[in-house]
């Protein structure tokens, strides 16, 4: 069964520059495996966003092809 690990990142936009830095960290961040699966946005303008991502976790496969 796959198993999944999670982050929650927290993007204050308190800057003009704040969405394109949130981009090249998610970017950074799917790189490294990690896919954004949800953002949710402050319900007050200009306060930030929150993203959920989550990747696969590596498990060890015992028992397989071993030659």
């Amino acid at each position: 069964m796959k198993q999944f690990e999670y982050q929650i990142l927290s993007f204050p936009m308190d800057k003009k520059t704040s969405l394109i830095a949130m981009q090249d960290d998610l970017n950074a961040r799917g790189r490294d495996g990690w896919e954004v699966v949800s953002i949710s946005s402050s319900e007050f303008a200009h306060i930030g966003h929150t993203a959920f991502l989550k990747r696969e976790m590596e498990t060890a496969c015992g028992g397989g092809d071993q030659s």
